[in-house]
C-alpha cells in the first residue's frame, strides 16, 4: 500500500491517532458486514492476552473474526495501527480519579500506580507496545493528564513535575513488566508461583560458582527479613514500600523547596 510505504519513511512520527479522523471508522463504501474498528480492536486485545504478541498476526486475527485478512484492512492500514489501537484500549481500563476531588494527592497517586501495575501484569504485551508507540490515544492522554494534575497537587514546582512522574511511573513500568514476565514463566511451567519460586531458588543454590552461592545466601537473608508467606505477598510488600519511598522523596523535595 502507498500509505504504508509513506509511513515507513516517517515511522518515528507516525501514529494511527494522527490520521484523518474520517478514516477512523473504515474506508467508506463496501465494508465487510459486521465489522468495525471497535470489534476488531476488542478481538485483538483478546488474542494478545491469550496468545501473546509474538504469535499475533493479521491472518490469525482474521481467522478469529471469521473474515478474510483483506477485510480487516478496510479499517486499519497496518498491523502497527491495530496494535496501537489495542494499546489505547487497554489504557481505557484504568479507573482514573478526579484530580480536583477533595482527596489526598498521595492516595490518588498510589491508586494510579497500583492500577498501572495491574494493567501491565494483566496485559503482558502492553509494556513493549507502550515503549514502541507514541501513546497519544485518547485513553493514554487522559491517564497522562490525570497523573500530571495529581503530581502538581504535591506543590512541586512545574519544572520538577516530569521528573517526579518519571520516578514513579518508570518504576511501576519496570516492576509491572518484570512481574508480568515472571507470571508468564510460571504459567508456562504448569506450577504455582510459589512452587516455581522454590524450585528456582533450589536450582540456583546448586550453582558451582562460590560467589553466586554467597550472593544467593545474602538474598535469602534479606527475603526472610522482609517476610511474606508467599510470592504474592512478597511482591505486594516490595511494591508498596518502594512506592512509599518514592512518595516520601517527592515530599522531601517539596520541603527543600
Amino acid at each position: 500500500m502507498v500509505r504504508a510505504a509513506q509511513r515507513s519513511e516517517g515511522a518515528a512520527r507516525h501514529s494511527v491517532w494522527l490520521e484523518d479522523s474520517a478514516r477512523r471508522g473504515g474506508r467508506g463504501g463496501g465494508q465487510p458486514s459486521g465489522l468495525d474498528r471497535e470489534r476488531i480492536t476488542e478481538v485483538t486485545v483478546r488474542l494478545l492476552d491469550a496468545e501473546g504478541l509474538a504469535k499475533f498476526s493479521m491472518r490469525r486475527l482474521a481467522a478469529e473474526l471469521d473474515v478474510t485478512a483483506m477485510s480487516v484492512y478496510w479499517y486499519v492500514d497496518t498491523k502497527d495501527d491495530l496494535l496501537e489501537l489495542a494499546l489505547d484500549r487497554a489504557f481505557g481500563e484504568l479507573e482514573l480519579p478526579d484530580p480536583e476531588a477533595d482527596e489526598d494527592w498521595r492516595d490518588q497517586l498510589g491508586a494510579l500506580a497500583r492500577q498501572y501495575r495491574s494493567l501491565l501484569v494483566r496485559h503482558a504485551w502492553l509494556s513493549p507496545l507502550a515503549g514502541t508507540y507514541l501513546n497519544i490515544g485518547p485513553n493514554a492522554l487522559e491517564f497522562s493528564r490525570v497523573v500530571q494534575r495529581v503530581i502538581r497537587r504535591s506543590d512541586l514546582p512545574a519544572h520538577r513535575v516530569t521528573s517526579a512522574i518519571a520516578a514513579v511511573f518508570q518504576f511501576v513500568y519496570g516492576y509491572g513488566t518484570i512481574e508480568g514476565h515472571f507470571l508468564a514463566r510460571v504459567a508456562a511451567s504448569g506450577m504455582s508461583a510459589d512452587e516455581y519460586f522454590r524450585q528456582s531458588m533450589r536450582e540456583a543454590t546448586r550453582a558451582p560458582d562460590p560467589q553466586a552461592a554467597e550472593v544467593l545466601a545474602e538474598s535469602r537473608r534479606i527475603m526472610a527479613a522482609r517476610g511474606g508467606e508467599n510470592v504474592s505477598e512478597m511482591l505486594e510488600r516490595d511494591f508498596d514500600f518502594a512506592l512509599e519511598l518514592l512518595v516520601a522523596g517527592i515530599e522531601a523535595m517539596v520541603e527543600r523547596g
